[in-house]
């Protein structure tokens, strides 16, 4: 039997470690850094590795005021799964590693906590089409996002190598800037919870619209 890196969604376990992280996002195929400090995450990573390198990458619902409140978080239901695809240990005791997105899972309950890390029974089914790889419709619709995207990184004060935006494939582009660009955790969330790639344009570029018309009005609001 021919030995591979990727998952089918029949291979993925029933239940995961999740690491709640406000404003970070994972989508498929796509890659995460993560650098893990705070001895719970490190207990996940330890138990993660020992069963099939995945973690659930998931927001928390609304602001914690104090550290207990960020232990009893309540979460979003829908979160992404990643493999951990490289990992190191540090000096100062500390994880660093990267995650490679498989596919998004759904909530069902969570588990006993142990060693202080969250964990999940999740459902993987109605995310089964995150493990074909996607294009847009339209050349157009690629040709008017790029057009859009260097109004937007241009506001925002962000240098892009064009060179490689115009070579990347559709889904990488359109998930890497759902992932890199500063939108608040409920922004986050609706990219995530995108069902096609042609759905998440329409809320990225919608949500990039948003921030090119606030900072032309914050400019406008500041008298010479």
């Amino acid at each position: 039997m021919l030995y591979s890196f990727e998952h089918n969604i029949k291979e993925l376990p029933k239940s995961i470690p999740l690491f709640p992280l406000s404003k970070v996002l994972l989508l498929p195929r796509a890659k995460l850094p993560l650098n893990l400090f705070e001895n719970r995450y490190l207990h996940m990573l330890d138990y993660a590795m020992t069963n099939k390198k995945i973690i659930g990458m998931i927001q928390p619902r609304g602001k914690a005021f104090s550290n207990n409140d960020k232990k009893n978080q309540s979460l979003y239901d829908v979160g992404c799964a990643g493999r951990v695809t490289a990992f190191s240990e540090t000096n100062d005791s500390r994880y660093e590693l990267i995650l490679k997105g498989i596919c998004r899972f759904k909530v069902k309950k969570e588990n006993k906590i142990i060693n202080g890390f969250r964990s999940a029974t999740v459902d993987w089914e109605e995310y089964k089409k995150d493990f074909e790889t996607l294009s847009l419709i339209s050349p157009k619709q690629r040709q008017d996002f790029e057009a859009l995207l260097k109004i937007f990184l241009d506001k925002i004060s962000i240098n892009a190598d064009w060179e490689m935006v115009e070579t990347t494939n559709d889904e990488d582009l359109v998930n890497m800037i759902s992932m890199c660009c500063p939108f608040d955790v409920s922004e986050k969330q609706a990219l995530l919870e995108a069902k096609t790639l042609d759905r998440r344009l329409e809320v990225l570029t919608s949500l990039m619209q948003m921030g090119i018309n606030d900072n032309k009005m914050a400019s406008s609001g500041n008298p010479s």
